[in-house]
């Protein structure tokens, strides 16, 4: 019962937060309408324009609504409301999985707005393909949720917001975002091993025969997992022995 009172709480938390509502929705939508527009009838690595740039927006969102966990974590930490939470019957994971679920809930909704501003612009997808683009970002976004707490216990909340606003838009940019960066066979290979680059190509790849991403992303996807939990880990066990 703890655990679900918890996670209403977090909910209703998590969409009253205006800053990140407008930086993980007005920003990325904007952009799309604005700069997909003017090319609508263009193409991009093979693919319409439009739908490129959309995938790009809805990662780069996705991106800001799930990392968004950590400011959150941060300024609890600030207030002792973590301490307070521990001796309270919530379990640790209760609490993680709580800050999880409402980074996917606001990314769905980023998504969902991003999705919409694409149709808008001519993006026409059967309903396979759209289910499959989306389940590739939400299974991208799996790290990201990791960085997310590991920056609500590593950074202060004066802190949090520029970082995780200069990590989102790097990761966005090397990743092709708002477009190649590069036409180097080398700069690609390179890019290929963040996963931000498989976020934006996941609209790519809902097109492919298989509608699927190649296995060096799933591995590149699953190694930045495990290498940011084992971090993540190791912070919050630092900073639970300092309060």
């Amino acid at each position: 019962m703890i655990h679900a009172t918890y996670l209403r709480y977090e909910l209703l938390r998590t969409f009253r937060n205006r800053r990140f509502m407008i930086f993980s929705l007005a920003f990325p939508t904007i952009l799309l309408l604005l700069i997909g527009s003017s090319n609508r009838h263009a193409s991009l690595d093979g693919i319409s324009f439009p739908l490129y740039f959309m995938t790009g927006m809805a990662s780069w969102g996705a991106m800001v609504a799930m990392i968004s966990s950590g400011a959150r974590i941060s300024s609890e930490r600030q207030v002792g409301w973590t301490r307070q939470l521990r001796i309270t019957p919530l379990s640790t994971s209760g609490y993680f999985i709580a800050k999880i679920v409402c980074g996917y809930a606001l990314s769905l909704l980023s998504l969902a707005v991003i999705y919409l501003a694409g149709t808008s612009l001519g993006v026409h997808l059967e309903a396979q393909q759209w289910a499959t683009m989306t389940l590739l970002i939400l299974i991208g976004l799996i790290p990201f949720a990791v960085i997310g707490i590991m920056f609500g216990h590593l950074l202060k909340p004066d802190t949090i917001g520029p970082a995780v606003g200069g990590l989102t838009a790097l990761f966005a940019v090397l990743g092709g975002a708002w477009g190649p960066i590069s036409k180097s066979a080398t700069f690609t290979d390179i890019v290929k091993g963040i996963p931000s680059y498989w976020l934006v190509q996941a609209g790519k790849s809902s097109l492919s025969p298989s509608g699927w991403w190649p296995p060096e992303a799933w591995f590149v996807i699953a190694v930045w997992s495990v290498a940011a939990g084992g971090l993540a880990v190791f912070v919050y066990r630092r900073d639970t022995l300092r309060i």
